[in-house]
């Protein structure tokens, strides 16, 4: 197969499509790939370091407010049109991805212009802006979350989950001992994760409960963020931290670590989700205030909705409101044996097939 995919801006676009990838060329290693992003997207550096050709195009969002950026906006998304044509008539693909972000608006419009069978995957439960642009155009709609389906054509949706669910699925066994970390493998242990950057109102609610995370019979790893490190630990040096308890910027060995996490305290982002509910880990989810159309808070809602997770409002969070949560969940192995088993009937271990088996499908069907 020779797959063009378009996504970019954000890791949330960029993960799903590279999960995809790799399960690709693992049952089809003759599949050639073209990744087509923006210019000063996160995947320039992601893309290449996964092995993969890029291709840029110069793009940019509306804005929600009038400006005559829009006009910019306007002949940008033209011209990279444009250029996309260009980009598919030489690589020739077989078939074209768009995985989210403004950049894939052009190419999968293009695409669909010209008669190249075309497929969108929605990582949110709530549809994007570009998604639903395309969703008139697009031959097949692939979904992760059941609350999208109603805002998309009936007729062209799938059910696949997010491939990076597979991914995560196919490497959860491991053999990590927390003692590397200063901790212990005979205590249940709880990660605190805001994001790469570290969330304030999450970092502020730990430094607060630290003094009564002590006196538990649990573990914390809490990770601060790299860049707002030092400030976490001015705001403790005159704290005591005990054993059980560690600090870091952030959490080196990813993967090879979160099998191993009885309960995570986290951002609602839908790669996140998948993460999580792939390996079958309890949840306090605090959805992000900062995203488009509030959808951290929608995709939060649907593991609340299945017992898989608990979710704490940023505006509600607090010291107090975290440790009753935490507490609840850390302190009854039952509940956590009863959300992880919730977590695990909503994951989708085989995501990134079925998305293949979706490609396919709009291939097929334009022979």
């Amino acid at each position: 197969m020779r797959l063009l995919v378009s996504g970019g801006g954000t890791g949330g676009h960029i993960y799903p499509a590279l999960a995809l990838i790799e399960r690709l060329k693992q049952v089809e290693p003759d599949t050639e790939v073209l990744y087509v992003g923006t210019t000063r997207g996160l995947e320039n550096k992601i893309v290449p370091a996964a092995g993969l050709r890029l291709k840029t195009l110069h793009t940019q969002g509306f804005k929600r407010s009038l400006s005559l950026e829009n006009f910019k906006t306007v002949y940008l998304f033209l011209k990279s049109v444009h250029d996309a044509k260009k980009i598919i008539r030489d690589f020739k693909p077989d078939v074209v991805l768009g995985t989210g972000g403004y950049v894939s608006g052009a190419v999968l419009y293009a695409a669909a212009k010209m008669h190249i069978p075309t497929v969108i995957h929605e990582q949110n439960s709530v549809v994007g802006i570009t998604n639903k642009f395309l969703s008139r155009y697009v031959d097949e709609i692939a979904i992760a979350f059941e609350a999208a389906r109603d805002q998309f054509p009936a007729d062209k949706v799938n059910m696949t989950g997010n491939p990076r669910a597979q991914q995560v699925a196919a490497n959860a066994s491991s053999n990590y001992s927390w003692t590397n970390d200063g901790l212990s493998d005979d205590k249940p242990t709880m990660m605190v994760f805001g994001g790469s950057q570290g969330a304030p109102k999450i970092n502020q609610s730990v430094i607060d409960a630290i003094p009564e995370f002590n006196k538990r019979d649990y573990q914390v790893i809490f990770a601060t963020g790299q860049k707002r490190y030092q400030k976490v630990m001015d705001q403790l040096k005159n704290v005591h931290i005990n054993d059980n308890v560690k600090v870091v910027p952030y959490i080196p060995d990813m993967p090879k670590k979160m099998p191993k996490v009885d309960m995570l305290i986290s951002r609602a982002g839908a790669t996140t989700i998948a993460e999580i509910t792939a390996l079958g880990i309890p949840t306090i989810l605090i959805p992000s205030p900062y995203v488009t159309a509030n959808h951290q808070v929608k995709n939060a809602q649907a593991l609340v909705k299945q017992g898989a997770a608990a979710m704490i409002l940023e505006d509600k969070l607090d010291s107090r409101t975290l440790l009753v949560q935490v507490d609840k969940i850390m302190n009854n192995p039952e509940v956590r044996e009863k959300m992880a088993k919730a977590s695990k009937k909503i994951g989708r271990p085989n995501a990134a097939d079925l998305l293949i088996n979706v490609l396919k499908k709009a291939e097929q069907d334009h022979q």
